[in-house]
């Protein structure tokens, strides 16, 4: 590459970056129902064109800012995980947990967008679907590094209706080969109630509950869907 290409790319990556970083601010103030090529380049003094080269259309800015949000709660988890090699399942569970807690906390515009109200008229593509799986993926190896250390349980309560044991199960051989069927499905609830008690949080669902320090409270409730997982 050539000195010139290269200063053309680092600009362009600049340009992107800040079109990105105005995107969110605007996110913030008005939702992004509202999102607006349009506004974005008013705000960053460029012509509508010239945002354009960058980002075709509002889904396409959409779309960067939905896989950079995954992409960045993602990396939070896997971090987690990461940094606990030797601790018990249900203690590595409750880690990822809570580090996709603190990264939802600390920008709740960007998991709103990702786990809040659809947008109007988008639809998001098949580019998103990957750093989407990233969280759970990355709670799935907690389960995964049980089941190979023998200390994976039976997911507690009654074992999951036939159609759901082995819709769980060919989703286990596609992204967690020897995972039991009925663990997978106790995993995507445990994923879905995850993520229905951030969302409480972030959105003030728990105001006027008492329900006074949370972040006790998580650890808590995080700790009976690993229960419920089969981590201990």
């Amino acid at each position: 590459m050539t000195v010139i290409q290269g200063a053309r790319e680092r600009a362009r990556r600049e340009v992107t970056a800040a079109i990105k970083e105005e995107a969110r601010r605007r996110l913030a103030a008005e939702g992004a129902a509202k999102l607006s090529l349009r506004a974005v380049a008013r705000e960053l003094g460029m012509v509508s064109s010239a945002l354009y080269r960058y980002f075709p259309s509002r889904d396409d800015l959409l779309t960067a800012l939905i896989v950079d949000a995954y992409d960045a709660v993602g990396e939070a988890a896997e971090a987690a995980l990461a940094a606990t090699p030797d601790l018990p399942p249900a203690d590595r569970w409750t880690a990822v947990c809570e580090a996709v807690r603190a990264w939802s906390l600390a920008h709740p515009h960007e998991y709103a967008l990702i786990h809040g109200t659809p947008v109007p008229g988008y639809a998001a593509p098949q580019d998103t679907v990957g750093p989407g799986t990233r969280v759970p993926l990355a709670l799935v190896a907690v389960a995964r590094q049980a089941l190979r250390d023998g200390r994976l349980r039976e997911p507690a309560g009654d074992p999951p209706p036939e159609p759901v044991r082995a819709e769980a199960e060919l989703l286990s051989a596609e992204h967690a080969p020897g995972l039991p069927g009925a663990t997978m499905a106790a995993l995507v609830a445990a994923w879905a109630q995850l993520i229905g008690l951030i969302g409480f949080e972030v959105f003030g669902q728990f105001n006027g509950v008492v329900v006074g320090d949370r972040a006790a409270f998580f650890a808590h409730a995080v700790r009976r869907l690993a229960r419920d997982v089969g981590l201990f």
